[in-house]
């Protein structure tokens, strides 16, 4: 039940996020810059430590770090091939973009109920970030579905889509148990997921909507709260 609700509230995160997209514009640098901040800081205080923990009994540090970086990668070539297909003049280009979108979604649904398989404590601080992420997916769905057919009627059913999307990860996660073997390897994929996303997509995304000292704050404010709910959730 726990899981099914985090996955109703990472939903409602996406349509929130979409809906100041089409209301706010003007604030929305503030979000994304804690965003950034909150996903990093999940990233290397939190998946990184317990992916190199729960690993080091099957494989050596160099193999755990190439995990991270491969993800890293794997994510960032995944970003640019969705950008150069979104760029295409064809009038699917909305419909593609968003669509993939919604794919990210139902990765981060699968990443929270493979954490919660590690702990409660685990599971809940990838939540947040989760949450964090899925405010600003929904911001960038609507965004590219208007770029590329210019309909808000579509643009809000892919957001829904995109809503609907990480609870279905998150229920197909009840299904299967993962090995702590296999979990080290997944978790350190999505340490190098969640580098790229903060640090390639948040990070210059909100700099760019607005950049000034209060957006970098508002980072550093995002990383610190991370680090203060892992720090009280280990005791």
């Amino acid at each position: 039940m726990t899981l099914l609700l985090i996955g109703i509230a990472t939903g409602i995160s996406t349509l929130i996020g979409g809906s100041l997209a089409l209301r706010f514009k003007e604030k929305i640098h503030l979000i994304l810059g804690f965003s950034a901040g909150a996903v990093v800081g999940v990233a290397f205080f939190d998946l990184m430590p317990e992916e190199m923990q729960l690993g080091s009994k099957f494989y050596d540090f160099p193999i755990l770090t190439s995990a991270v970086a491969f993800g890293f990668l794997a994510y960032m070539l995944l970003d640019r091939l969705i950008l150069i297909t979104t760029t295409v003049e064809s009038g699917h280009r909305g419909h593609v973009g968003a669509g993939s979108l919604s794919i990210h979604s139902l990765l981060d649904g699968i990443g929270i109920g493979l954490a919660f398989q590690v702990s409660t404590a685990f599971g809940a601080v990838v939540a947040l970030a989760v949450l964090a992420h899925d405010f600003s997916d929904g911001i960038n769905t609507v965004n590219l579905s208007l770029f590329g057919t210019g309909k808000p009627k579509i643009a809000f059913l892919w957001l829904v889509v995109d809503a609907i999307a990480p609870i279905l990860g998150i229920i197909a996660t009840m299904f299967f148990r993962v090995s702590d073997q296999h979990l080290s390897v997944i978790l350190a994929l999505f340490c190098g997921f969640f580098l790229y996303i903060g640090a390639s997509e948040l990070l210059p995304d909100s700099h760019h909507r607005y950049p000034r000292f209060i957006t970098t704050i508002m980072t550093l404010l995002g990383a610190a709260v991370i680090y203060t709910a892992i720090h009280f959730a280990s005791f």
